[in-house]
């Protein structure tokens, strides 16, 4: 029997709360499941620190690769099944693609690649087409297979209509991770019609994407308009945020305390080679949010001070407060900030940071200005292809502009605790609520 092709004797399910059910009817999605390294996504955590500000989300990388792997198959074999773009092999390159999708990325995901330098979608790649179980399963369709399902995460794969299934403006990673965010984080933000959405996308006539009927363009600013909501109110919550900073600066204070020579009583063997900068891919599979969080809670009891204080922050939920920061108008509010906390002989490295977030709600073709994705084109009725903010006046609205958000983090509880100078506290204290009168 052809592997490519065999079919289970019975269909398998998952019951999703998003998409109700995930339907696997392949063999190769069900081996693939299997693996270790897909099974490693149920320790790393979707929405990294977010469960400290919306306690419900705690759900995974896991149920949000299977939820993309849902949609791309309800596309192919629903949405796209009558037309003829797509044969038997490149069905099974874009679904094992989307199931894969997020193999490499590491725990709490982003926050540790900023610390270290990785790259989840290099790692995603290497894991398909290295040394492991994912590609000793995908060899078995073919020896190239592997490297085929790779050049759609790479994004270089020559029908570029599977690349964008994936990775695009309107795309199955994004429609899910905005439905499962907003479910397990309770808000009503992220919620936008997905069932119409399919129902009007068609691939595009070049091959090269696809494309939404003009009937379903007020779905598609449901969506646009959820994203937006979502970076603004959940993604971007300075709470969260908090968290983030905690658990970079851990991770940075760790490394820092490494490359000095210090003796930890216990030696974090599995980040070391983090540490160290030569990260192997069986190294960093072994990695996930459970080992870390191990790491931390033995860090508490660490004679370091500062990584003691930071891991029982970032256990406890004892989070930095914040201020809003424009660096054009409150750098002089920084360098005082800063300078009284070393004079209070707290390491400002650690307890003074700026965080940014930056997000475009919809990148749209302007002439002249650098684009990050191709826009959405609606198919009018007379066949012609139309971009989306020139006939959507919510998307060409919203759509203008990147939405930056810069916060100031600080240590309020060392001010106030009694431990820090009366003076100093006094002044630091005077400061906070003069800016915080400024922003009223």
């Amino acid at each position: 029997m052809n592997y490519l092709t065999e079919k289970l004797l019975e269909e398998k399910v998952f019951k999703d709360p998003v998409h109700g059910y995930v339907h696997v009817s392949d063999r190769v999605i069900w081996d693939l499941i299997a693996t270790k390294e897909f099974q490693r996504l149920r320790r790393i955590h979707q929405l990294g620190t977010t469960s400290l500000t919306f306690h419900g989300a705690e759900h995974s990388r896991f149920n949000h690769s299977l939820g993309v792997y849902e949609i791309v198959r309800q596309m192919i074999d629903v949405t796209f099944a009558k037309e003829p773009q797509l044969d038997v092999e490149e069905r099974m390159v874009a679904l094992c693609a989307a199931l894969l999708h997020d193999l490499g990325h590491g725990p709490f995901s982003h926050a540790f690649e900023k610390v270290f330098g990785t790259d989840h979608e290099q790692f995603t790649q290497e894991i398909i087409i290295g040394n492991t179980e994912v590609s000793e399963v995908l060899a078995r369709v073919g020896e190239d297979f592997p490297i085929k399902v790779a050049a759609i995460i790479k994004k270089n794969y020559p029908n570029q209509t599977l690349v964008k299934l994936i990775s695009s403006q309107i795309d199955a990673d994004r429609m899910d991770y905005l439905l499962r965010d907003a479910y397990y984080t309770g808000v009503s933000y992220g919620k936008f019609d997905l069932e119409r959405i399919l129902r009007v996308l068609r691939p595009s006539p070049d091959g090269n994407g696809v494309i939404v009927k003009y009937s379903g363009m007020h779905a598609v600013e449901d969506y646009i308009m959820s994203r937006y909501q979502m970076y603004q109110q959940v993604y971007f919550h300075p709470v969260s945020r908090s968290g983030e900073v905690l658990l970079w600066k851990i991770l940075e204070r760790a490394k820092k305390l490494y490359c000095a020579g210090y003796e930890f009583q216990v030696t974090p063997i599995q980040i070391l080679p983090f540490f160290d900068e030569e990260v192997e891919l069986k190294e960093y599979i072994v990695l996930d949010d459970i080992v870390l969080m191990y790491y931390f809670s033995i860090w508490q009891e660490e004679s370091d001070p500062i990584l003691s204080d930071l891991c029982q922050r970032f256990l406890n939920r004892r989070l930095l407060r914040y201020l809003n920061y424009n660096p054009k108008e409150d750098a002089e509010l920084y360098a005082e900030l800063k300078g009284l906390l070393e004079k209070a002989d707290i390491d400002p490295s650690y307890y003074l940071v700026i965080d940014s977030s930056s997000d475009l709600p919809y990148d749209y073709y302007r002439p002249g200005v650098g684009s990050g994705k191709d826009p959405i084109q609606l198919l009018m009725g007379n066949g012609e292809l139309h971009e989306l903010s020139t006939e959507s006046p919510v998307v060409e609205a919203i759509g203008r502009e990147r939405r930056t958000d810069i916060k100031l983090y600080y240590p309020l509880d060392f001010i106030e605790s009694g431990q820090v100078n009366p003076e100093i506290a006094e002044r630091m204290i005077s400061l906070i609520h003069a800016h915080s009168l400024k922003e009223k």
